[in-house]
């Protein structure tokens, strides 16, 4: 299932992984681990934020996802379903 991942960074634990240059390792390990169709780091409500939409094939790999971001940067974490629109077209025509 296609879902979308949004991690907003706690900034003083954000700013300690870059001060000891450990972010950029972070997000590529996450990348390597998710292999995203699409990844976008930017600000959410005033803190550093990443959007990564992927495959997610089982609900038991969120730990696997999710901790690194908790335990790392304090992270507030969110995973939502997703579609593109040949998705949402293939949905909507369903719809009779």
């Amino acid at each position: 299932m296609r879902v979308m991942l949004r991690a907003t960074m706690d900034t003083e634990k954000a700013n300690e992984l870059i001060r000891k240059g450990k972010l950029p390792q972070l997000m590529q390990e996450t990348m390597d681990r998710l292999k995203p169709e699409a990844a976008y780091f930017t600000n959410h409500e005033g803190s550093r934020a990443c959007y990564m939409v992927f495959d997610l094939q089982d609900s038991s790999q969120i730990p696997v996802i999710a901790e690194p971001f908790f335990m790392s940067l304090g992270a507030k974490f969110e995973i939502a379903p997703v579609m593109n629109a040949e998705d949402l077209h293939k949905g909507l025509s369903q719809l009779g």
